[in-house]
């Protein structure tokens, strides 16, 4: 069994590198990459600073995002506020992403897609129009719970954002005083982390265990150092 590749370096040189590994992975289809990790791991940051890079290198990206597949707040809350079995369960239209995105862009799709089904700012269902995607496009998708069951195989590349999940409260606490400046609001969001976030990340472990299904392992808990590890299982060419 072949060791895990490491290595680090500056965040640029990271971004390089994952690009470089993104071109490595040949498909018939747009390429489908996850970016997966807990809350305020840095993956939406990470998704865009690739899709730059990729796009520089006149490469076709989509980008989307898990927020715009969400339920109604009804549906993803009918649990209550803080229960991690609702974040995990009740809060993803996993049958309206794979059916408008994922199999369009997969094998034997007709390429032609929509990013969003969902509205947060209305908490209203949302119907973009349809785009067709170039054969050698790339998806940029970011968001929680992304190597679980029921997606797993929708994926021709998948990254995951590791950070200590003490350090993503540290995040969104002061992600939260930045846009907010309120006390209360960091409160509010130390109490949703610590009850309902951080809960249902630790049952995705223990149920999926998506760690042991990436193919690459950002660690992202200092963000100008960050690791790679490239897994032993990866069909990604050693960098």
């Amino acid at each position: 069994m072949r060791e895990a590749a490491m290595d680090q370096g500056t965040r640029g040189e990271l971004i390089s590198r994952l690009a470089e590994a993104i071109r490595s992975v040949t498909t018939a289809h747009p390429l489908r990459v996850a970016i997966d990790g807990p809350p305020a791991a840095g993956k939406t940051t990470l998704a865009d600073e690739l899709a730059v890079v990729l796009r520089e290198q006149n490469r076709d990206v989509i980008r989307a995002t898990i927020d715009d597949f969400l339920f109604p707040r009804a549906q993803r809350y009918r649990r209550g506020q803080y229960s991690a079995e609702g974040c995990y369960f009740d809060a993803h239209d996993h049958a309206a992403l794979c059916w408008v995105l994922l199999d369009p862009l997969g094998p034997g799709g007709d390429r032609k897609f929509q990013h969003a089904v969902y509205d947060r700012d209305t908490d209203t269902p949302s119907s973009p129009p349809a785009t067709t995607a170039p054969a050698d496009a790339v998806l940029l998708f970011d968001g929680v719970f992304l190597l679980r069951p029921e997606l797993i195989d929708r994926w021709d590349l998948r990254i995951f954002v590791s950070v200590p999940f003490d350090k993503t409260v540290d995040r969104a606490r002061d992600r939260g005083t930045a846009l907010a400046g309120s006390t209360a609001d960091t409160a509010e969001i130390e109490r949703s982390w610590r009850n309902r976030y951080i809960p249902s990340q630790r049952l995705y472990f223990a149920t999926a265990r998506p760690t042991e299904h990436a193919d690459v392992i950002v660690y992202n808990d200092r963000l100008q150092r960050p690791t790679l590890e490239v897994r032993p299982h990866s069909s990604i060419h050693r960098m």
